[in-house]
């Protein structure tokens, strides 16, 4: 059962980062044309389904098996690695936050980040998904 919770872990890690690597691409674009009323409207609809539709289901299915994971194996709770990848994952739901934050405040027409802005916060996740790959599978520390 335990190899199975994990086999759909992964799976849905992965939806949730197809979600994270695209958010702040689409922040760039409305950025870029916020000027298009129906360019705007366009973004701020793609960008609504991709945080609810994909991003909050996908984040909500990975930490739950995440927990039941650690649940059944409470070992893991002891590991340096593990304390080290739970904190990066707390930085990607801050993320994710912070993508909804954007969102809303784009859809009303306050565009406080900049294109450069949402292009540099657009390799945030992937920062992060190097960093809690490497633990996952590298397990330093024990």
């Amino acid at each position: 059962m335990y190899l199975w919770i994990k086999a759909f872990h992964l799976i849905s890690m992965v939806a949730w980062f197809a979600g994270l690597f695209y958010i702040f691409r689409l922040f760039v674009y409305h950025v870029k044309f916020k000027d298009q009323k129906n360019m705007a409207e366009a973004y701020t609809v793609m960008e609504h389904k991709l945080l609810y539709v994909i991003m909050h289901p996908a984040m909500l299915l990975t930490i739950g098996l995440g927990v039941t994971m650690l649940v059944m194996n409470p070992t893991l709770w002891k590991t340096p690695w593990m304390h080290g990848k739970l904190a990066l994952v707390a930085g990607l739901i801050v993320y994710q936050i912070y993508a909804g934050i954007t969102h809303k405040r784009f859809a009303r027409g306050d565009f406080r980040l900049s294109e450069k802005a949402c292009r540099i916060l657009n390799e945030v996740p992937t920062l992060l998904l190097v960093g809690i790959i490497l633990l996952a599978v590298l397990k330093p520390g024990g």
